[in-house]
């Protein structure tokens, strides 16, 4: 248990993020995980928006993943549905069923085929 009351700013508390991937510094993805139906909370879901778009303006092809889950033990990241994805300052949904493992492979993919990897 993590306790962060002591770094309260006003309206201010610290957000965390479930997952990281930094792709030799050029791809950044940034993963949310919530149970069931739920979305981030506002401050949550800024705060992504926020780090994500400031990543693609510093010149770093980036996006957020938000994905669910039912689990009540361990959960299996890479298999779980995406419910949400921001990318170029815009929220939206998948166009299709997808995995957290298949929209990073879709994506890297997409960056690759754009010549934005190697």
């Amino acid at each position: 248990i993590k306790i962060f009351s002591g770094l309260r700013f006003g309206k201010i508390t610290p957000t965390d993020i479930d997952g990281f991937l930094d792709f030799n510094n050029r791809i950044f993805i940034f993963l949310e995980i919530k149970k069931g139906a739920a979305l981030p909370p506002y401050g949550q879901r800024l705060a992504l928006e926020r780090l994500c778009d400031a990543c693609e303006r510093g010149g770093k092809c980036s996006i957020v993943l938000i994905a669910s889950h039912e689990a009540t033990g361990d959960i299996d990241a890479a298999n779980l549905p995406v419910v949400l994805i921001r990318r170029k300052g815009e929220w939206r949904k998948p166009r299709r069923a997808m995995t957290v493992r298949q929209a990073i492979d879709e994506f890297l993919a997409w960056a690759k085929n754009n010549n934005l990897f190697p």
